[in-house]
């Protein structure tokens, strides 16, 4: 008996592996491919709003923090959802804005995967070939996932150790390039150019960077494969939301020395490769490639991982479907392939907007459902939500106001992909409880 235990333990996930995943999931489409649409919108504050976007997350993440440490499990948010509404219709219609975002996100990866690699040959903005990259990028993340729990980890952590460094390396030496002065861009307000949309860009490209952090959220995910999870899940939150705000501080930093805003906007789904050329010339550019598929490549394999696990937990639930046969990577293959429709049919920019909103409107779900129902369970302080929910409809608002003026068609779509989901979730419920009454209605008679 107790020699059965220790592989059992050794096969969970230390603190280190925790936030390799955390911080593999985080680093890769966010600060590669979002710089250039953050600039659309925020202008020269690019370093403030990616600042900014880690202020807003940081009080995010205190709801999941407090929830994952009275109740750990690999359906993190599905189950913090299903405590504080019940398994109705909300937490199954948020549990699925949670996963949607995340499928969404793994897209975003694999299109700034195929962008970054088809940059030295000057066919990033290929309409064929970046989807066929991404596709195949998807694919290969969903195989390395069938091997299992140990290789994804110990990929993980080789991955996430070399994203670090290697942006960190770009971060400096841009720095260093352009003149450590320009680390006073943080503080100060010269030479800025002013968003064309005002404070509401601003406020809009914080939404945006949201998406370069969110992937904290895998982590809670984590609960029934990590070591002593009460501890770690929240240690290994606030290391990886820590290590990034660094990282994309330092490279925000480094690219708006680089370029000017309007070359930014210009290079918008490559802009990191595009600032590492004027400053390093080309040897610069293929450092910066290497970087981003390592980046993307990793991140795709740890979400893959962490939101199938989200999808399982949701199926045990009763809130999402399942294929007809039990076959037991199914919730791989679902996420796998939705992910792979959406990269082949939506570009970067739709990609991030759709994420952006289904996140932001889950998130404020999830605060409201602590302050009206779970407070007390876990001893929560009652502002920090209230908070959050404010910073987070601060963003949301003035992001989709211009997203609607801009991309109409993209709100249009968000909004009829979440009707889909509420009417499916009350078709769901409605069937759920339809038969659970004949089988009450039995008992009755048979007591009788």
């Amino acid at each position: 008996m107790g020699g059965d235990s220790t592989p059992k333990r050794d096969q969970k996930l230390s603190l280190t592996g925790s936030v390799a995943l955390g911080t593999g999931v985080m680093i890769g489409a966010g600060i590669f491919a979002l710089v250039g649409q953050v600039a659309e919108l925020a202008g020269g504050w690019v370093p403030w709003a990616f600042f900014a976007g880690a202020v807003v997350v940081a009080f995010s993440s205190y709801s999941y923090i407090r929830y994952s440490a009275t109740n750990p499990s690999s359906g993190g948010i599905a189950m913090l959802l299903k405590a504080a509404y019940g398994p109705g219709v909300v937490a199954g219609s948020f549990s699925l804005f949670m996963y949607v975002s995340m499928i969404l996100a793994e897209s975003l990866l694999g299109r700034t995967f195929g962008t970054y690699l088809l940059r030295p040959f000057g066919m990033q903005d290929s309409a064929l070939w970046v989807p066929v990259l991404a596709v195949g990028a998807i694919a290969a993340a969903a195989l390395v996932n069938l091997v299992g729990n140990r290789l994804v980890e110990r990929s993980a952590t080789v991955t996430a150790a070399i994203k670090i460094v290697g942006i960190a390396v770009l971060a400096v030496a841009g720095i260093f390039a352009a003149g450590v002065s320009s680390l006073g861009r943080l503080i100060t307000t010269a030479n800025r150019a002013a968003p064309e949309t005002g404070w509401a860009g601003v406020l809009a490209g914080v939404a945006l960077c949201i998406l370069a952090y969110k992937g904290f959220t895998t982590i809670t995910n984590q609960g029934a494969d990590l070591r002593d999870p009460k501890r770690n899940i929240g240690r290994s939150i606030i290391i990886a939301i820590g290590l990034c705000t660094v990282l994309y501080l330092l490279i925000t930093v480094a690219v708006t020395s680089s370029l000017s805003v309007d070359e930014i906007v210009e290079a918008r789904d490559y802009a990191l490769a595009e600032a590492a050329e004027p400053l390093f010339g080309s040897w610069g550019v293929t450092l910066t490639v290497a970087i981003a598929v390592v980046a993307t490549l990793s991140g795709l394999v740890a979400s893959l991982f962490s939101v199938s696990k989200l999808y399982d937990m949701l199926r045990d639930m009763g809130q999402a479907p399942g294929l007809p046969d039990k076959e037991r990577h199914q919730s791989l293959y679902i996420t796998a392939g939705l992910a792979i429709v959406m990269a082949a049919f939506f570009d970067l920019s739709q990609i991030a907007a759709l994420g952006a909103i289904l996140y932001l409107a889950m998130d404020i779900a999830i605060h409201w459902g602590i302050i009206r129902h779970l407070k007390d369970d876990m001893e929560a302080k009652n502002w920090v939500p209230w908070v959050a929910i404010v910073l987070d409809i601060a963003v949301l608002v003035p992001f989709v106001g211009l997203t609607a003026q801009s991309d109409p068609f993209t709100v249009v779509i968000t909004a009829v992909l979440a009707l889909i989901i509420v009417a499916t979730q009350w078709l769901v419920v409605r069937r759920r409880n339809r038969n659970a009454t004949p089988s009450k209605e039995n008992s009755q008679h048979h007591s009788d």
